[in-house]
């Protein structure tokens, strides 16, 4: 079963904005990397924005100034706010969450990548 699930995808114009949203259920994410991530049809998923274990954000140029991560530890509920919204961000939108896993001397971050949601389609056009 699949952990999380993206919403808030839509239609818009050229300079609009969306938020986008990925409940993550199941697991605990704190303190560890959760990302957003987009892909065209006929292209590689690349990585758009993520938030590392420093809780250091970091974007690719395309989306700099435009699009904030962040992310609700308590509900591991993770925000994409796109703003200024254009063509080339049209896309299917992912999102990946690392889950916290605690031992007896503290914790490490397990990747799950190997799980992919449906994702949230954003389409902007005139």
């Amino acid at each position: 079963q699949v952990p999380q699930v993206e919403s808030g995808g839509g239609s818009v114009q050229p300079g609009g904005s969306l938020r986008l949203s990925c409940v993550v259920s199941g697991y605990s994410s704190k303190n560890c990397e959760v990302a957003w991530y987009r892909q065209v049809e006929g292209k590689e998923r690349e990585l758009v924005a993520s938030i590392d274990r420093d809780g250091i954000s970091t974007y690719i140029e395309a989306v700099k100034g435009r699009f904030t991560i962040s992310h609700d530890n308590d509900k591991n509920v993770v925000y994409l706010q796109m703003n200024s919204l254009e063509t080339d961000d049209t896309a299917v939108y992912y999102c990946a969450a690392e889950r916290r896993m605690e031992y007896s001397g503290g914790y490490y971050c397990l990747t799950m990548k190997h799980l992919w949601g449906q994702g949230t389609p954003v389409t902007v056009s005139p």
